[in-house]
């Protein structure tokens, strides 16, 4: 087992930038792909972006050209660098890990408003 932490929401003026990061708890837990949905209230969740161990990244239309996912191996841990964000992009964000085995393991979310 293992958790997904989550950190660096939070509110931003439209065409700002956020950063947020996931971490697992255990360096040593063997994870495959990693990424980030997000979900508004009366919508499913959808996938923002993912990144395979081999650094193969994957990303929805709405976000290409403006969000950036990374990942450090050693450390378990992914990024999503949002720039350009826009009243849109405003949902709680979910970080999910894949093992090797194939289970998945969420985040508990992070909350992105954009507003001015």
């Amino acid at each position: 087992q293992v958790q997904l932490v989550e950190s660096g929401g939070g509110l931003v003026q439209p065409g700002g930038s956020l950063r947020l990061s996931c971490a697992a708890s255990k360096t040593s837990f063997r994870i495959d792909a990693m990424g980030w949905y997000r979900q508004v209230p009366g919508k499913q969740r959808e996938l923002v972006a993912d990144i395979t161990t081999a650094g193969f990244t994957n990303y929805a239309d709405s976000v290409k050209g403006r969000f950036t996912i990374s990942r450090n191996n050693a450390k378990n841990t992914v990024y999503l660098q949002m720039n350009s964000l826009k009243p849109e992009d405003t949902a709680v964000y979910y970080c999910k890990a894949t093992s090797w085995t194939g289970a998945d393991y969420w985040g508990q979310g992070t909350q992105v408003t954009v507003s001015s």
